[in-house]
């Protein structure tokens, strides 16, 4: 998940680059929904994960 988020970010910023601003903003706010889940999901392996 991290993976596509960082495959995410780097299509916002070739795109902004590139003046396709539409397309970056959508990118960038799909790289921060990946990246906000992949800190929930890490969090809770590690609060769940000490249990066991």
């Amino acid at each position: 998940m991290l993976r596509y988020s960082v495959i995410f970010f780097v299509i916002a910023i070739i795109a902004a680059v590139l003046g396709f601003g539409g397309i970056a903003g959508s990118a960038a706010s799909i790289a921060k929904i990946l990246f906000i889940a992949f800190l929930v999901l890490a969090v809770l392996s590690l609060i769940f994960g000490r249990k066991r």
